[in-house]
């Protein structure tokens, strides 16, 4: 049985949509490669358009692109599985750009948009919703207890007797 995870990025909303696919839909990935595009179609999302920009297997390694094969291990000085650093080269091990039954999570992003929307319909009821930011919160909050405060009297002291 062949399963992923699909992430899909939306430039326009600058958002990320979760879906899964598995049996006749996840074999239509089967073979495709990093910048290849395919119909939404096949993933019941009719209208959309989606480009291939990358994926991870199963444990986790990125998938990068001009590397054949399932997984190797290659000398990188930056780009994808290695963050670049100043004169550093080091080993790294990355899986091919060839989508295989050992991928678990596949990266597209919108070429062309549909009709229907990708949110699900909890995603739906949570931006109908318009709630304050935890930021805006956190701040009237500090200013309704320096509010409550009341500056503390000192005690009167007393004069000593004569």
């Amino acid at each position: 049985m062949v399963e992923f995870k699909l992430t899909i990025g939306d430039p326009k909303t600058r958002k990320c949509y979760q879906r899964t696919v598995s049996e006749n839909a996840a074999k239509a990935f089967i073979g495709l490669k990093i910048g290849d595009t395919i119909k939404g179609e096949s993933i019941d999302l009719t209208g959309y358009e989606f480009l291939i920009t990358g994926g991870s297997d199963f444990c986790g390694f990125p998938m990068r692109k001009g590397i054949s094969g399932a997984r190797k291990k290659i000398l990188a000085k930056g780009g994808v599985g290695f963050r670049k650093l100043r004169g550093i080269r080091r080993r790294k091990t990355v899986c091919g750009e060839a989508i295989n039954d050992k991928i678990s999570q596949i990266n597209l992003k919108i070429i062309k948009h549909g009709k229907a929307s990708l949110a699900a319909e909890g995603e739906k009821e949570e931006a109908a919703k318009e709630e304050k930011p935890k930021e805006a919160e956190k701040k009237e909050e500090s200013k309704a207890e320096e509010k409550k405060e009341v500056p503390k009297e000192e005690p009167k002291s007393e004069e000593p007797k004569k």
